[in-house]
């Protein structure tokens, strides 16, 4: 497996200079796993199939769903492909390189760990911030329009909340000086992880079911089916932070009160302090 991906990696820098592959490489890489991960969704959501999967029981209209789709692009050509091609100096001085050898599984490993852990402290406190009255208001109700959420609702967010929250994603590759490999590991792991997220279906073998402390769809979408003054699960990928500082409070009343019995009416309208539905329990 290791002769195959260095063969593979071999053919791509023979062939492409390093700004071609860190910039333009990225830009692909991202928007194919991107696309890919989460169009399905759509057709998931349009056919009703796997429904009783589905978090909530509203779906989108299909304007919505082409509304997203259209800003997203618009959005990634304008807004992501420059700040790649802008941070590609930084990522060059910093030490980032795309030559042979390739890196030890050990080092990659350990890098998205750390890449994880502080993109999991930085978004908490970016997301808080940006439910703050005024931002939310300006910024980050561009990405709540869609309080049932669909895998590629991810990243349908205003510009300035893309650069924003975009910077806890970047930060720990752009003080490390990855390997290009490590970087394009890391960018997929993130798309697969907030399309998860934001998918609005909880599977059996959703991920969330298996790993302590990861967010997944459940614990994501409780945070778009309540006003913001509410909502919490503020978290990215791990839910640590909402844990420690006590923002998913709310949450797990409802997973309690769910798991004595009582459920939701499916419409996103249960909420703690000992409320579901608007009575008292």
């Amino acid at each position: 497996m290791a002769s195959i991906v260095e063969s593979g990696w071999r053919y791509l820098i023979t062939n492409f200079n390093d700004f071609q592959l860190a910039c333009l490489g990225s830009f692909f890489l991202h928007e194919s796993v991107f696309f890919l991960s989460g169009l399905p969704f759509i057709y998931l959501e349009r056919a009703g199939w796997l429904s009783k999967y589905k978090i909530q029981a509203k779906i989108n209209s299909p304007a919505a769903q082409e509304k997203c789709i259209t800003r997203l692009v618009l959005y990634h050509f304008c807004v992501n492909l420059p700040v790649m091609i802008a941070s590609y100096p930084v990522f060059k001085f910093m030490g980032m390189r795309s030559s042979l050898p390739l890196p030890s599984w050990k080092v990659v490993s350990t890098q998205i760990i750390f890449y994880f852990i502080l993109e999991d402290f930085i978004f908490y406190w970016g997301h808080r911030v940006l439910h703050t009255k005024w931002l939310y208001k300006h910024v980050h109700s561009v990405h709540h329009e869609y309080a049932t959420p669909f895998g590629l609702t991810s990243e349908y967010a205003h510009p300035a909340e893309i650069l924003f929250l975009g910077f806890a994603t970047i930060v720990g590759p752009a003080i490390t000086g990855p390997h290009l490999i490590t970087l394009w590991l890391w960018m997929v792991l993130r798309v697969l992880e907030t399309v998860e997220a934001h998918c609005g279906y909880h599977f059996p073998w959703s991920l969330s079911n298996f790993l302590p402390l990861y967010g997944g769809a459940d614990f994501h979408d409780y945070h778009h089916r309540l006003l913001y003054t509410k909502s919490g699960n503020y978290s990215s990928t791990f839910v640590y932070m909402d844990r420690i500082f006590g923002t998913d409070t709310g949450y797990r009343k409802l997973k309690a009160l769910e798991k004595a019995g009582v459920e939701d009416d499916g419409e996103g309208t249960c909420y703690g302090k000992g409320t579901c539905n608007g009575k008292e329990m």
